[in-house]
């Protein structure tokens, strides 16, 4: 069983047991969290594609941690100018870990 999520304006691909990091989510460690814009799920060769969601399908999932990536260094350089600024980045994340799709070809 297959869904595609969306999430911190992004779209992941996941079934039940994946582990996924996603953009950050304030939610505490342990704690459930539901994803309700689900626009495909697939079950049994079946394939239900939202219009732009699918109506009445909902992905659970589990909030293992919170933390950060690793750092991304920023440089930006002018020639001739004396001109340098280096600065770093570090992109914080929550780690979910995928535990029921919910979906409507059940029901049917």
């Amino acid at each position: 069983m297959l869904a595609v999520i969306k999430t911190g304006g992004k779209q992941y691909l996941v079934a039940p047991g994946d582990k996924i990091k996603i953009e950050k989510i304030e939610e505490k460690e342990g704690k459930e969290v539901i994803f309700d814009q689900v626009l495909l799920v697939e079950k049994n060769k079946k394939v239900e594609i939202g219009t732009p969601l699918v109506k009445g399908a909902k992905v659970m999932g589990k909030v293992l941690k919170q933390g950060k990536g690793k750092k991304v260094i920023v440089f930006k350089y002018k020639p001739k100018t004396r001109y340098k600024k280096k600065t770093g980045h570090r992109q914080p994340f929550t780690e979910v870990e995928i535990t029921k799709i919910q979906d409507t070809i059940t029901k049917q």
